[in-house]
């Protein structure tokens, strides 16, 4: 029988197979904290685990605080009845805020599992495995409590790794996914023996540029450009730095420090400040006791000003504020000569609990900012794409909602667009899928380039890529620096700017000292890699005519989907329609925690990691195709009115 219905069924084997082993009668549940906003690497966890065959469930938000309050009572009941209504066999942890709470809270999750009639009794706990995902110290601390019980996960496994530290057998791992990370690894193996031969350690900084303007008040992001390329010194490094103290006055000393430091080392090009919640939020106001939340604590021009005298020669550049976006960034320009202006158009308000603004009122604001930039005649950085990826949109609303963000500020007057391009976003993304990604993100701006528009390509490692292993991490720069390199390999230019991750970022904030090294690192793979590329061969592969074939596929999908836009939504490129393309849902957003039910069309999708990328997916998690897309929103729109 089982043969006969395997005929009819591909997935048919893996049933029967799992009727007979117990091995195989696996369902993976994953708890996390309410109080933790990390839900991306849990829903792609699940998604492996469902593409080789098995059933993942990832629990609600009432599970979530159910979880946080276990002791209390009713609490547990929720979480037992969640595990014996999933018959859940095998369950995760996910924390990854203070590592003893983290601990505190797992040790209450198994003391409960352990005495529970209902789920442990003379013939063994009907949970067959415990796991735990967390910072380092905190896997350090469940490993010491626990030992062999716990599989404990610090989030720089490979998704083959992953899959089989969770006991997946090899066999059901899809080929895809290990055949898929072959580019990954070869990068990686380049990464880890420039690491171990020590090359970037024998580099010293550029000797400083020279034009009238080179660090003073007239200096200009584009002049600098210019003179590196003259130079033969492209590109340029841009980091993201500044300690975090409790204390604001010591706060700004050391950032004080950190600056001269960094200045007089002469690796760094161009500074980005690590602005604090409050110098985003708060900017000119009494803070009182309101919470920080960590970064650089300023609150005045005077106090601006001053960080921009210690950062000489670099260029500064500061985080846009998240209330009277206008006003600020009039401040920001008028103290630190930004180097270019970022805004997040969708985001850092209500949305992700950044902010104050409501979405409206939060692109209105932007749109009067994006005026203002044009006026002074500074770049703009459209820093919207990975914010979307941060809350479970695919691959074709990072793209789309970049070139959107970009021809706005094109008919606003900005005659200088900076392209960010956070890579390893999220991290289980393959090294391929960002290469067509990234051609297809350049290609759909270089439609908007001319003599009036110039693009400046800035790439940069994911936010969670590294590991908390430092040597591995520092392997993981070389490599993500070579892929940098791969993006367009016959253009001797690009990128022009990096934004270096310091490699210390799974564990810690980078000092003066991590962020050199970290731009050494880079500096060493930008020179090493041309030539490991030729003699393995890479070149004809990332030009290989497939890669070729789905990068024209994806652009011409991405042209589609900006036309129906253009087509149906009212003047597209305002505050107004912005929003409607929110509302309406072209641009899915399934993992937002504020305002779903207000953005109900926007978080009623699927997505999932297919192929190392990530799609839009219909009930049975399938790819949906565009036009399957547009007719789901048009419905929608219909039924509702707009």
């Amino acid at each position: 029988m089982a043969s006969d219905l395997t005929s009819l069924f591909p997935y048919a084997n893996i049933y029967f197979l799992a009727q007979e082993s117990e091995e195989l009668v696996m369902v993976f549940g994953f708890l996390k904290s309410a109080h933790d906003a990390h839900t991306l690497g849990l829903n792609h966890v699940g998604q492996l685990i469902q593409e080789c065959g098995y059933q993942a469930v990832i629990a609600t938000m009432k599970e979530a605080k159910a979880l946080d309050f276990i002791d209390r009572p009713g609490s547990w009941p929720i979480l037992r009845d969640w595990i014996i209504s999933h018959r859940i066999t095998h369950l995760g942890l996910s924390y990854r805020l203070d590592p003893h709470q983290g601990l505190e809270l797992f040790q209450r999750l198994i003391y409960s599992l352990d005495h529970d009639p209902l789920l442990s009794s003379s013939r063994g706990s009907k949970i067959k495995k415990l796991f735990f995902a967390g910072l380092p110290p905190a896997c350090e601390l469940v490993n010491n409590k626990f030992g062999r019980r716990v599989i404990t996960f610090q989030g720089d496994e490979s998704p083959r790794e992953t899959l089989l530290r969770l006991g997946i057998p090899e066999r059901f791992i899809p080929r895809a996914i290990k055949e898929g990370a072959v580019y990954d690894e070869i990068r990686l193996d380049f990464g880890t023996k420039l690491i171990n031969q020590e090359k970037h350690l024998n580099l010293k900084p550029f000797p400083s540029l020279s034009y009238p303007e080179f660090g003073t008040r007239q200096d200009h992001l584009l002049k600098r450009l210019e003179a590196a390329r003259q130079a033969g010194r492209l590109p340029l490094f841009r980091a993201h730095g500044g300690p975090y103290l409790p204390e604001r006055e010591k706060a700004l000393s050391l950032f004080s420090e950190w600056l001269k430091k960094l200045a007089s080392t002469g690796w760094l090009d161009i500074v980005s400040i690590g602005s604090s919640q409050l110098s985003q939020s708060h900017f000119g106001q009494p803070w009182d006791d309101l919470p920080n939340g960590g970064g650089v604590p300023y609150n005045s021009e005077l106090e601006l000003k001053a960080i921009w005298e210690d950062a000489q020669p670099m260029l500064v550049r500061a985080y846009s504020a998240t209330n009277r976006i206008p006003q600020v960034a009039q401040i920001l320009e008028k103290s630190l000569n930004m180097a270019w202006h970022a805004l997040s158009l969708w985001w850092f308000n209500q949305l992700d609990g950044r902010g104050p603004l409501s979405l409206r009122e939060g692109l209105s604001q932007h749109w009067e900012t994006i005026k203002y930039i044009a006026s002074v005649n500074k770049p703009y950085e459209a820093n919207t794409p990975h914010h979307f990826a941060f809350r479970g949109s695919d691959d074709l609303t990072y793209v789309v909602s970049t070139y959107l963000a970009a021809k706005a500020a094109k008919q606003l007057g900005v005659k200088y667009l900076v392209i960010q391009n956070m890579l390893n976003t999220p991290r289980s993304t393959w090294g391929v899928r960002d290469l067509i990604k990234g051609r297809t993100l350049l290609r759909l701006l270089k439609d908007l380039a001319g003599p009036e528009f110039r693009l400046i390509y800035q790439p940069r490692a994911g936010i969670d890529y590294f590991s908390p292993d430092l040597t591995k991490a520092r392997a993981q720069l070389a490599a993500v620096t070579a892929l940098m390199q791969d993006m367009e390999p016959n253009n001797p230019h690009s990128p022009e700017i990096i934004h270096v991750v310091s490699y210390s970022e799974a564990q810690f904030l980078a000092t003066p000292d991590i962020i050199n090294e970290s731009i050494q690192i880079t500096r060493a793979a930008l020179q090493s890699y041309p030539q490991f590329r030729e003699r393995e061969g890479l070149r004809e592969f990332i030009l290989h005519p497939t890669i070729q074939e789905q990068t024209e596929e994806f652009y011409l999908e991405a042209r589609r989907y900006i036309e129906e836009m253009e087509k149906t939504i009212p003047r597209l490129y305002s505050p107004e329609g912005f929003y409607k393309i929110f509302d309406q849902g072209y641009f899915p957003v399934p993992y937002l925690w504020g305002k779903r039910e207000v953005f109900r069309r926007a978080v009623n999708w699927n997505t999932r990691l297919v192929d190392g990328g990530i799609f839009v997916v219909d009930e049975r998690g399938r790819p949906m195709s565009l036009a399957q897309r547009i007719a789901r929103i048009k419905s929608i729109s219909s039924l509702t009115g707009d």
